[in-house]
């Protein structure tokens, strides 16, 4: 059966962060993740997934300026240290929470500037795999559809499977989020079978929409959940969609894998 996630930056958001823990753990799951988790010390996400015996599975590295439409500091040319610098952030937050998969984010890069952008992006994988390999994390890359976040430098699966043949380091792996996947590229039967050794994390939300992974949409669910089952996935399934009307309500899809809104 596969280990659902709950991604705590999209779902129980009717509710202060910290709350989410619990309401998580109150539906089933056993594990979570986050974007970004940088508005709690490190200590209390350890404390409040202890708390609630919640593994966390995976957050972002930080992103650079959010505001200012930045979107990962991995592919900029000319932010090398503060590439360098932001990792060095992550370090007591995979530590305290126990978290074993970083995701770092490439960032929006002008066309012109993508020959220069691959050469930085490999450079910065390359020390960040070494970085987090000394203590048992693993770094994980993600294709980003362009409709949704325009620029990314990173849009399809197969790139990003190249760019990790360019690396060469071990310990880089795919986040593949079925999501992104199926507006970008499709054939996502293939793309599992074909490389579920090199996925270390896989994300599910429906298309059209990004709501629940259910039968309102164009991507078959039960059969991908059992093909995973049946490659024996290791990773974690995270749930980062947006509810369609409140995360308990929209929580149908999960029950046969005993996650599912608690008795009143």
């Amino acid at each position: 059966m596969p280990r659902f996630a709950a991604n705590l930056s999209t779902l129980f958001t009717d509710r202060p962060l910290e709350e989410r823990f619990a309401a998580a753990a109150a539906c089933g799951f056993r594990g979570v993740e986050l974007q970004f988790p940088y508005t709690l010390a490190p200590e209390r996400l350890g404390d409040l997934a202890a708390m609630n015996r919640l593994d966390v599975v995976l957050f972002n590295a930080p992103p650079g300026d959010w505001a200012a439409g930045e979107r990962g500091l991995a592919a900029l040319p000319g932010r090398q240290s503060e590439f360098r610098d932001s990792l060095e952030v992550v370090l007591p937050y995979v530590e305290l929470a126990g978290c074993e998969r970083v995701h770092v984010m490439a960032g929006v890069v002008a066309e012109d500037d993508w020959p220069v952008a691959l050469e930085t992006y490999v450079e910065n994988l390359a020390y960040a795999a070494d970085l987090f390999a000394e203590r048992g994390v693993k770094v994980l890359i993600e294709a980003v559809n362009t409709e949704d976040m325009p620029g990314y430098f990173l849009s399809r699966p197969d790139d990003a499977l190249q760019v990790i043949e360019e690396v060469g380091h071990k310990n880089l792996h795919v986040l593949y989020d079925f999501y992104h996947a199926q507006i970008v590229q499709g054939g996502l039967t293939d793309f599992l079978e074909s490389n579920i050794e090199r996925i270390a994390h896989v994300q599910v939300a429906g298309v059209p929409g990004r709501r629940e992974p259910d039968a309102n949409g164009e991507i078959n669910w039960p059969y991908l959940f059992n093909l995973l089952d049946a490659h024996g996935f290791p990773g974690w399934v995270g749930c980062e969609y947006t509810p369609r009307a409140g995360t308990e309500a929209g929580l149908r899809w999960a029950r046969d894998f005993g996650i599912s809104a608690p008795a009143a």
